[in-house]
């Protein structure tokens, strides 16, 4: 049998092309990404930065630690609090008589014509990175800075949201920050709290004078833990694992895709040759091992030679997720060994996967199939094919079923709406041959009615080869159906976010900080991780919120970003965005999407939580820890809907300790004139924003990680599109020769006959992507019942330009790899073609 294998590898090699193709690219992109898994798991730990020399650093209370119990085993799960503590005056007073002692703060600045991520630092701090002048001086009075990196220059003026201040030296940049340094005192007046210090003195000493407080002590590499987002570089690197993984389960799907549809349109079109061996007295057996022979053969060859591309081209993809911002500065490829023979048995093992349907079909080849002379496909859907694809449909239509009724927010998960289509696309794939001939019939029932035969033509020949026409058609359902589902379901999350922002915000205006015309979540999401702003941001100042306040003919919310902590179920500390308001003027500058309650309820001892909390019913108690790990007990005194997640809960600004206010909605009273109102607000101070243009400003977008992700994933599914488009058009071009012939013969001039084969293309890319429309629209059709169970009521996005852009470049590499071979082949006449033998 394997000298068989290799006789037909060697007399069909353009048969097997397009698989050898397809696998070598999906094992080298499956040994580029093993590899960057494998180095991104052996990374170093980012060493401190704005720290280096400081020999201790001391910290105030930053965290919120709690018991957990699982299954009998008692640990402890931490978060990062939202208000971190100062380090207690005793507690200075303690460490000033080891050492000097210098405060550190960080605050935002916002400068004309300067950097977006300018961060201020009094200049004592400087020394610990440690910077050095390289132009000018060290600042002295409260209107003079030195910054990092050369955007600017000594005597320079500035006009900063501080006021104008004067550059009196530059330093180095240093990779990690924009810095603006102040005098101490300057800066001690912008951020007042500082919690965190550096004293100098020894590490023993420092940690004996603060045993049993609540402080940290940081020394050595744990200094990097005083930086501003200390976990980036770990955050960053399990971002682009999750892209990397997305992408190569597409890979892996898609390869078998193509060699499975590869190997089926192969073998139909062996049948004969098939049935000569029958004939000659092989028996199934050894024509089920043959056509497993044949692709263990091309899957050795393609995964040694994916594993070579792959160590060509991980360091070159390393390079550019590290120039896009998705990899850390330092981020290279290792030299790890695993990720080679993961990749390699993979593809050995997608080859034999794509090939195990087809070799059963081979078997049940019968003699008699060598004398056949018809070119009709009978008998495409076969029982087994029929049964998978049904089993298949109903269990992709079960699951999001299941996931209505039990949990409908599972259905807005990432994880879900990318794996999801897979399964629908493969059990859409399988019943493909039910569908081609009356989805082709419907599409050229015009044209087969209007004068001449070309639309007759069309019909009949691709009618008559079922196989031909999904074999071609698979690839097309693949990249639409991908490109509708993955797309088509970020945009409709996006509306729905912005759906639910337009109808939870009343005001006719929205004031932020100057220099802040952007925002963030209304409230926040209710998630198991956290995030730690890199500065203190001080927010509105009080005479600025007073100035606010008094403004005739408004009525003003005046509200701060905070958070709570929850234990659920005892194992599991949740950590939900907050917004602490007065609920009075809350009211009646926000519609909260409230499935109970009121929010004139709210009061000191209470807080408004949502659906997704697992105590959410009004009046009951639960007991929290407040953004400065405050443990309290609150009365549920409203409850809003889960929505898309981003609900949060409100709480009044009692309960939110150490948090500034950094929104101020306000809403105009009858009669009042929005233009005086706006001038009045704009006097007062901040950047004054009408609705529109608040929403607009926090229009929801696809996140930066998820963006790339997806379009390597549409990329990956195109690349193979064409290539199986490639193969299969080219394999049938064999098989067509003398059907073109004849037609010429029958009297049809070249042209004809080309712009027939291209009419069958298109007709063939249309019913893919019809079929691939029918995928995405049942997979948004899921996404919408679960925004519907979740109060949201927005509308479903279909990427209409994307899909149009997509099915356009299916539809001209199908016309152009058709009518190509179909040219080359009738170079030469009509009658040497006719007589060319099989």
């Amino acid at each position: 049998m394997l000298t068989v294998a290799l006789h037909a590898l060697r007399i069909r090699w353009s048969t097997f092309l397009g698989t050898f193709v397809a696998l070598s690219l999906g094992v080298a992109l499956l040994a580029v990404m093993g590899l960057t898994l494998a180095s991104s798991l052996d990374a170093p730990k980012r060493q401190p930065e704005r720290f280096t020399t400081a020999p201790v650093v001391v910290q105030g209370q930053n965290t919120l630690s709690v018991p957990i119990s699982i299954g009998g085993h008692v640990s402890r799960e931490t978060r990062k609090l939202a208000h971190p503590h100062a380090v207690p005056e005793t507690t200075v007073a303690k460490l000033k008589r080891l050492g000097r002692v210098v405060p550190d703060r960080s605050f935002p600045v916002r400068a004309e014509g300067a950097p977006r991520d300018l961060v201020g630092h009094p200049w004592s701090t400087a020394a610990f990175a440690p910077y050095k002048i390289a132009e000018g001086r060290a600042p002295r009075t409260r209107d003079e800075v030195v910054v990092t990196g050369g955007w600017t220059h000594p005597g320079d003026r500035l006009r900063t949201d501080h006021g104008t201040v004067r550059v009196v030296g530059t330093v180095p940049s240093r990779g990690f920050e924009t810095a603006v340094f102040y005098s101490d005192a300057r800066a001690a007046e912008l951020s007042p709290q500082s919690t965190q210090l550096v004293v100098e003195a020894e590490a023993q000493d420092v940690r004996e004078a603060v045993e049993g407080e609540a402080v940290h002590v940081l020394t050595g590499s744990a200094r990097r833990l005083a930086d501003p987002d200390p976990d980036r570089d770990r955050e960053a690197l399990t971002a682009m694992n999750a892209l990397f993984g997305t992408a190569g389960g597409v890979t892996a799907f898609v390869s078998v895709f193509v060699v499975a549809s590869t190997f089926a349109f192969s073998v139909a079109q062996r049948r004969r040759e098939f049935g000569l061996l029958r004939t000659a007295g092989a028996t199934p057996g050894q024509i089920r091992r043959t056509v497993c022979a044949e692709a263990l053969l091309v899957g050795v060859l393609a995964s040694a030679t994916g594993c070579v591309l792959g160590a060509y081209g991980a360091p070159r993809l390393a390079d550019r997720v590290v120039d896009v911002g998705l990899a850390p500065d330092w981020f290279t490829v290792g030299d790890s060994k695993w990720p080679y023979h993961m990749a390699f048995w993979t593809g050995l093992l997608v080859a034999l996967l794509g090939v195990v349907a087809a070799s059963w079909r081979a078997g049940r080849t019968s003699p008699a199939q060598a004398l056949r002379e018809a070119s009709v496909d009978a008998g495409a859907m076969t029982r087994g094919r029929l049964l998978f694809g049904a089993g298949l449909l109903l269990t992709a239509a079960a699951m999001p079923a299941l996931a209505l009724i039990s949990d409908p927010g599972e259905l807005l998960h990432r994880k879900t709406y990318v794996s999801r289509p897979m399964l629908l696309i493969t059990a859409v794939a399988l019943l493909a041959p039910v569908l081609v001939r009356p989805l082709t019939r419907l599409f050229v029932w015009l044209p087969a009615h209007l004068p001449g035969a070309g639309g007759m033509l069309v019909r009949e020949n691709a009618s008559a080869g079922v196989r031909r026409t999904a074999a071609v058609a698979a690839p097309v359902l693949v990249t639409v159906a991908l490109t509708g589902s993955l797309l088509g379901a970020t945009a409709t999350l996006n509306e729905a976010k912005a759906t639910e922002a337009r109808e939870r915000t009343t005001a006719d205006f929205v004031v932020v900080p100057t220099g802040n015309a952007g925002h963030g979540s209304h409230t926040g999401s209710h998630d198991t991780t956290a995030t730690h702003a890199p500065t203190q941001n001080p927010g509105f100042d009080a005479r600025t919120l007073r100035n606010l306040r008094t403004i005739p003919g408004t009525t003003v919310s005046a509200t701060s970003s905070s958070a709570v902590y929850v234990l659920e179920d005892g194992v599991a500390l949740i950590r939900s965005e907050a917004r602490a308001g007065e609920p009075a003027a809350l009211a009646v500058t926000t519609a909260l999407p409230l499935a109970a309650g009121q929010v004139s309820d709210l009061d000191d001892q209470s807080i408004i939580v949502n659906e997704e909390w697992e105590r959410h019913t009004v009046g009951q108690t639960v007991d929290v820890w407040l953004g400065d790990g405050t443990r309290k007990s609150l009365r549920i005194a409203a409850v809003m809907t889960t929505g898309t997640g981003d609900n949060g809960v409100y709480v009044t600004p009692a309960n939110a300790p150490g948090a500034h206010v950094d929104r101020v909605d306000v809403t105009l009273a009858a009669g009042a004139d929005p233009a005086v109102v706006a001038g009045a607000l704009r006097e007062a101070g901040g950047h004054v924003l009408t609705r529109d243009q608040w929403l607009r400003a926090g229009n929801p977008g696809t996140d930066r990680t998820t963006r790339y992700g997806f379009l390597l994933v549409l990329g990956i599914a195109l690349l193979y599109t064409g290539i199986s488009l490639a193969n299969t058009m080219l394999m049938a071009a064999s098989d067509r020769v003398r059907d073109l012939a004849v037609l010429r013969l029958a009297g049809a001039t070249r042209r004809q006959v080309l712009r027939l084969v291209g009419a069958e293309a298109l007709t063939v890319v249309a019913v893919g992507g019809v079929l691939g429309l029918l995928v995405t629209g049942l997979n948004l059709a899921g996404m919408r019942g679960a925004l519907g169970l979740l109060s949201v009521h927005a509308p479903v996005r279909i990427p209409w330009p994307e899909l149009g852009a997509v099915t356009g470049a299916c539809a001209v590499l199908a016309v152009v790899f058709s009518v190509a071979p179909a040219a080359w082949a009738l170079r030469r006449g009509a009658m040497e073609p006719a007589g060319t033998r099989e």
